[in-house]
């Protein structure tokens, strides 16, 4: 209630559902030039595991529906996560990063040219995968995808669809702006936790139609452990103490004064589980493309097809939650530079007690870092995995992706629930989190 009461959080809490709203209407808007009949062929068997039910996971169900969001808001975060890795090792996007505002403009509007020339390849390759009957060869006939879903002639009406995706995609990036200046949270992370949580409760009333009432039960009381976990764990931080010398001001003497670094138990959030899903991804896709041919293509395509295509097996499992604790060290390696971090902290003046400033506040940053994102990084993997080994058990194959979806949904709202909490507690009203 306090929410509304305060008129500029209420304004940025309206807008924001406003935004929600435009996107769910335009995911539901079908591209110019397909067939309605294969469309609702793609979107029934966009419900299984594999690719198709990847893309449509984080697509909201826009590309089930072949609509106008169908690439979704992956364009931008695949050019957001090549532009961190590329900060690393070029040196004008380091100096844009030192620059302050100006230089995260910049390093934006580089973000959106790369999003806008992924999604370029992306919704071309898809028109040629639909338009010229690959769709089954390429995502899999077990997934039951149709060949064709562009209506004939097929050129003039690429030309049309390609573009449409595109505008599409730009579209999504100008709408998730808009919520991060006018809204409330980051606008691509509450545009990725409407795509996630738009098909969580078919997925949960899918269980209760094959009569699997035990796993709903059991799954129902996990998906609650899971939140309160990832809360517990996502506010978990070590603090790292920093003690600032005395400094001379003009004429005054300031006192020094004491604070800390804040690291996180979970750094990496749920970036870890996008990448191991998109990775585990690309086999299936390989196979898909090389065909149940003999020799060792067929040999290829029958291990993946028994694997990897099907979650619900000890390798899939173990694969999973191997490259989620791989992908959290590689994140936080990009994500947190110890090198940096004591180079600023000797420039200001700083110093960790007990520890000598230089070198050896590196190697304890660096040491510090890496003892904290184990437990994280596990902790996300048997969180990711559990749902998929409870769905095992249960033989219940109609909520694939469902540790990755729960989590994503946590994180997310979480995040927004921080926001809105500090900016009630700037006005002196009672927050949500204590």
């Amino acid at each position: 209630m306090n929410i509304f009461k305060v008129e500029d959080l209420r304004r940025k809490v309206l807008f924001t559902v406003l935004m929600i709203a435009v996107y769910r209407f335009g995911s539901a808007l079908r591209v110019p030039g397909v067939d309605p009949a294969a469309v609702a062929q793609l979107k029934e068997a966009a419900k299984s595991q594999g690719a198709l039910g990847f893309l449509n996971l984080f697509s909201g169900g826009a590309f089930g529906s072949f609509s106008i969001f169908a690439l979704g808001i992956m364009p931008y975060i695949t050019s957001s996560i090549i532009m961190q890795v590329l900060n690393v090792v070029i040196p004008k996007l380091q100096e844009w990063q030192e620059m302050g505002a100006v230089g995260q403009r910049k390093i934006t509007q580089t973000t959106r040219y790369v999003a806008v020339v992924i999604a370029l390849l992306q919704g071309a390759g898809l028109t040629f995968i639909f338009g010229q009957g690959n769709g089954s060869a390429f995502f899999g006939a077990a997934a039951q995808a149709p060949d064709v879903v562009l209506l004939d002639p097929f050129m003039p009406r690429a030309l049309l669809v390609i573009p449409t995706l595109v505008a599409g995609t730009a579209l999504l990036m100008w709408v998730g702006e808009l919520i991060s200046q006018r809204g409330i949270s980051n606008g691509m992370s509450v545009l990725i936790f409407a795509s996630v949580v738009a098909g969580l409760p078919y997925s949960y009333y899918s269980i209760l139609q094959s009569k699997k009432f035990v796993v709903f039960a059991v799954l129902v009381v996990v998906s609650v452990g899971v939140l309160i976990a990832v809360v517990r764990v996502e506010l978990g931080q070590r603090r790292i103490p920093v003690q600032f010398a005395k400094r001379v001001v003009g004429r005054r003497m300031t006192q020094g004064q004491s604070t800390y670094i804040p690291l996180k138990v979970n750094q990496a959030g749920i970036v870890p589980i996008i990448f191991a899903s998109s990775v585990l991804l690309l086999p299936v896709l390989l196979s898909n493309i090389l065909g149940s041919a003999e020799g060792w293509r067929g040999s290829v395509a029958g291990f993946v097809n028994d694997y990897l295509v099907n979650s619900q097996n000890l390798v899939y499992i173990v694969a999973f939650s191997l490259m989620i604790v791989m992908f959290a060290y590689f994140y936080n390696s990009i994500a947190f530079d110890p090198i940096r971090q004591a180079d600023q902290l000797r420039k200001q003046g700083g110093f960790i007690p007990g520890i000598r400033p230089g070198p050896q506040t590196e190697r304890y940053l660096a040491k510090t870092v890496n003892r904290i994102t184990l437990p994280g990084a596990l902790f996300v993997a048997t969180i990711a995995i559990l749902p998929y080994i409870i769905l095992w058990v249960g033989d219940v194959q109609s909520f694939p992706f469902a540790g990755t979806t729960v989590l994503i949904a946590v994180g997310v709202a979480l995040e927004l629930m921080r926001q809105i909490d500090s900016q009630l507690m700037l006005r002196n009203y009672e927050g949500f989190l204590k």
